[in-house]
């Protein structure tokens, strides 16, 4: 089954709305083996529209539109539809009663307009009443065509396509599909790749695609099965194979990150922490406390930004900065130690650099960062230079430093 994911409404063309509902359909028809050809985006026109439709459909058997079935004349998203499949359309009573209970209790005024929601096809039709919102959506299906109208507001979109449309999809495939992600720190997406390449080579279900997210590298795992079941027993030996090839690198599986990871080391190995940031700026602090809970483990964080903080809180020698100046190994290291010693934590970890965009020299260039951990006693300093502008250092920074502490805690055991 081809596929083609289109959105209606001239705010997603001018940039007023972010296409989210786009991403998401994305993700769950490639878990469910729906191949996504394109991706569209069509204003309130009725012509354009028309034309949209009726050509997305010579170039594939199933549409999933969102947006364009509001109250107002420009919402023409299902009257398009009806017209290509030769419907039409007609009062759906249990829906127009679902769209007065919504008005009811919301305690919103329901106006004429809000009847035309209430239309659907009368034949070749399956209506997805709408538990969020006003607007029910649409299923139609002929002669080997489908298209699959949804309401815009993601609140709306999310829960229908979960709750109605996936089953529904999930009957018309002859297998089910199932991917398992690998979460990869530490190693770019070319080197990983390249460490892994004969295994992906040889895949032919399941396959495995790597590529890179939010800083970090990703490897998915999909299998083609008749079950669930069927496809993970597909997955587990590739998904073991991968981890010994990558070793530590690879940190999590599915949906998750690296600071929650982190803090649930943490807390079950009943260790604490605290953090001493420069260029940061308290990102460290901030994802970590983003945890339920690790306030067990996190004991404090502190911006030391100016040298003189530096000196008064973690106790960094005057002698150390007129030296080696703040962005050095020797500062981090006495960062790290200093937090350690002066909160009592097991860990110290420390952060100072050069973030950008001004302040770098030909011996200290913008992206140069110095990474501090004191563990247990034993400190460590690690030299980094990142690159992009001043969020994306900082950014990398944060990371780097939340994937050291927890190669640190698998070193340690």
């Amino acid at each position: 089954m081809k596929a083609e994911i289109m959105a209606v409404g001239t705010e997603l063309l001018l940039g007023d709305i972010l296409n989210t509902n786009a991403q998401f359909l994305a993700q769950e028809l490639a878990n469910l083996g729906i191949e996504v050809y394109y991706q569209t985006v069509v204003g309130d026109n009725p012509k354009r529209l028309k034309d949209t439709i009726f050509h997305a459909f010579d170039r594939a058997d199933l549409i999933i539109t969102t947006g364009g079935l509001g109250p107002t004349e420009d919402d023409l998203t299902k009257e398009t539809a009806a017209e290509y499949f030769g419907e039409k359309l007609v009062l759906d009573e249990r829906a127009l009663g679902r769209i007065k209970k919504y008005f009811d209790r919301t305690g919103r005024t329901m106006t004429q307009n809000n009847v035309k929601q209430a239309m659907v096809p009368e034949n070749n039709c399956t209506v997805l009443y709408n538990d969020n919102g006003t607007a029910p959506g649409i299923i139609m299906e002929k002669n080997g065509k489908m298209i699959v109208m949804l309401p815009g507001p993601p609140k709306e979109t999310i829960p229908m396509f979960r709750n109605q449309v996936k089953p529904y999809l999930v009957k018309k495939q002859e297998f089910t599909f199932v991917s398992r992600i690998l979460r990869v720190a530490g190693v770019g997406e070319s080197a990983m790749e390249d460490r892994v390449k004969d295994i992906i080579d040889a895949q032919t279900n399941p396959t495995i695609a790597p590529y890179a997210k939010d800083g970090e590298a990703i490897l998915r795992i999909t299998a083609k099965a008749k079950d669930e079941a069927e496809a993970n027993e597909l997955i587990d030996p590739v998904a073991e194979l991968l981890k010994e090839r990558l070793g530590n690198a690879v940190y999590a599986e599915g949906e998750t990150d690296m600071e929650t990871v982190v803090a649930e080391m943490l807390l079950e190995r009943k260790l604490t922490v605290a953090v001493a940031e420069s260029c940061t700026g308290g990102m460290i602090a901030s994802r970590l406390v983003e945890y339920p809970g690790i306030s067990a483990a996190l004991l404090e964080g502190c911006v030391t930004y100016s040298n003189d903080a530096k000196m008064h809180r973690l106790g960094v020698k005057a002698e150390t900065l007129e030296k080696y100046t703040a962005v050095s190994e020797e500062t981090a290291r006495e960062m790290a130690e200093g937090i350690a010693k002066t909160s009592g934590a097991d860990i110290g970890i420390a952060t100072t650099g050069i973030a950008g965009p001004d302040g770098g020299s030909e011996e200290k260039p913008v992206g140069l960062v110095y990474i501090g951990l004191s563990y247990k006693g034993k400190t460590e300093v690690q030299e980094h230079h990142f690159v992009g502008k001043r969020d994306k250092i900082r950014e990398r920074a944060t990371y780097t430093a939340l994937d050291w502490l927890r190669r640190a805690m698998l070193d340690e055991e």
